[in-house]
């Protein structure tokens, strides 16, 4: 069957009636069936534990969005027998078959849409175009890469040797540990997972505490696609006990991780000890985190840097590690930005996430809410300059609401400019020139994603070469990455630079042979 070239799914159309009437029925029916209780699968089984996760709705903590089990090491252990057996199987099946149950996956997510949505603004405080835009990357990750491992798999024989038959195979890796983060519930989710199972292997999945009702979801999704038992293995628990075991296991032949930089680091060191009975060195691939910048050059339209910034800086109330979290602005026009740019934000709306009226939800847990309430703190103390927000939103109700933040004069070196905070709150910070600019933006221990405004094609020029990140977009936003079009990933310590959704990431999961046949 001839496969269509890859298209990115087109986000939801609110503006039509039918559309947000199907959404807020999804939204209602999901909300009478919440505070069910969910297994671990492995192997295909269902297994339960003695002790539970209670995942919470952030708009209001008070509602269980479900019950998850918290597994043991003995269930890491048992995961990865049931994984290794599977994938004893699941290797040898053609990679045509395995790209089938992705686009399938992709067909279930495609006519369950509004089902998906509801569950991350419930679940993950995801406002209606988060969401959607969420779940189209999810289906755009199935589609894209069940056709690269078509194109793996029919790849070009190697140079020939005069009475040699030469070939170069692509093989898979083995089990790997998949552990994704709760901002992209389902996007990376699923792409990490799907990229190791469509290559061949067989994978652990171990959700984030935030986000375990939207993953067991998609083992449904899988199961209805067709895909075998044990091929993929959800165990939800604590890292601590469940995410070392599997990290540390000798039999573990790589870890996909998206998280935060200091579990990163913890992954990479642990996974690079070798374990007794160990015979490979584990791989892994790693995304973590980002202090993102965008120059806004004075040779620029501020009106549309402004809307790009406050876009890019509280979309999903900034928990994206490419999310704009540092405003660098020529003195020439850094007034009049600052001005223009607390109008913007002050027409934002906070507000629970499943009503579409919300421009921006809660963030994630009350743990995330207080360690951003204490930054701006940290900020002001260090002479930044509040120009709006910086409080709790919404306070008579119960929530995790903060107000969309700007700090302004902040110092390059300053704090909330060099840590991650993974909230809604935006650091200006005044350049002196462009020169200058390039090398406030470069001046952290990240390089994932940035940006400029500038209508001066040599400074765009130079930013290219000199702007040191892994994906830079240039008089727009600098989030909102497209799949095939935008591959992911960043440098120095926001990872491996795996660039997620781009037509090299399928080799991260695979391994080459060579083989040559000699001629009679």
């Amino acid at each position: 069957m001839a496969i269509s070239k890859f298209k990115n799914e087109p986000y939801t159309d609110w503006s039509k009636p039918a559309n947000r009437t199907k959404q807020e029925a999804a939204i209602k029916k999901l909300q009478a069936e919440l505070g069910k209780e969910y297994p671990n699968i492995i192997g295909g089984e269902k297994v339960y534990s003695d002790r539970k996760l209670n995942s919470l709705n952030p708009s209001n903590p008070d509602v269980v969005v479900g019950t998850f089990q918290q597994a043991t090491s003995a269930d890491a252990l048992r995961a990865m027998d049931a994984a290794w057996k599977a994938f004893g199987t699941w290797k040898n099946v053609p990679a045509a078959k395995r790209a089938q149950v992705l686009f399938k996956a992709a067909a279930i997510m495609r006519k369950e849409r509004f089902h998906l949505n509801a569950v991350e603004m419930l679940e993950e405080g995801k406002t209606w175009p988060e969401a959607d835009a969420d779940v189209a990357e999810a289906i755009d990750f199935c589609e894209f890469y069940g056709r690269e491992m078509l194109r793996y798999a029919a790849v070009k024989l190697p140079t020939q040797l005069k009475g040699e038959k030469d070939e170069m195979v692509y093989i898979p890796l083995g089990v790997g540990i998949v552990v994704p983060p709760w901002n992209f519930p389902l996007a990376i989710l699923v792409g990490m997972t799907v990229a190791a199972v469509v290559t061949g292997n067989t994978v652990i999945l171990k959700p984030s505490s935030d986000s375990p009702f939207i993953g067991y979801t998609f083992i449904e999704i899988l199961k209805r696609a067709g895909l075998p038992p044990g091929v993929v293995n959800f165990v939800a628990g604590p890292g601590a006990e469940v995410g070392d075991t599997l990290v540390r296991h000798p039999k573990a032949r790589f870890i996909a991780f998206t998280g935060s930089k200091e579990v990163g680091i913890r992954i990479n060191e642990e996974a690079a000890k070798v374990q007794p009975g160990q015979i490979w060195l584990k791989r892994v691939i790693a995304e973590m985190g980002g202090k993102d910048s965008m120059i806004i050059d004075h040779e620029t339209n501020l009106d549309e840097a402004v809307a790009a910034v406050a876009v890019a800086a509280f979309g999903f109330q900034g928990q994206k590690c490419s999310a704009c979290s540092r405003a660098i602005v020529d003195e020439k026009v850094y007034d009049k930005f600052v001005e223009l740019l607390k109008k913007r934000v002050e027409t934002m709306s906070v507000g629970p996430a499943h009503e579409m009226s919300s421009y921006m939800g809660p963030v994630i847990n009350k743990r995330s809410m207080d360690k951003i309430l204490e930054y701006v703190g940290t900020a002001l103390r260090e002479g930044g300059r509040l120009v709006t927000g910086g409080r709790p939103a919404r306070p008579a109700e119960k929530g995790f609401f903060i107000q969309p933040t700007v700090i302004a004069d902040v110092d390059p070196k300053g704090t909330i400019a060099q840590e991650e905070i993974f909230g809604p709150v935006l650091a200006v910070i005044k350049a002196r020139n462009f020169d200058h600019a390039l090398e406030i933006a470069n001046n952290t221990e990240f390089g994932l994603t940035g940006g400029i405004f500038s209508k001066n094609k040599k400074k765009l020029e130079r930013a290219k070469k000199e702007f040191f990140c892994g994906n830079l977009y240039l008089n727009r936003k600098c989030t909102g990455a497209m799949v095939g079009a935008h591959p992911f990933g960043g440098f120095n310590m926001s990872g491996t630079d795996s660039k997620a959704g781009g037509h090299d990431y399928l080799l991260l999961f695979l391994q080459a042979k060579s083989i040559a046949t000699k001629l009679k």
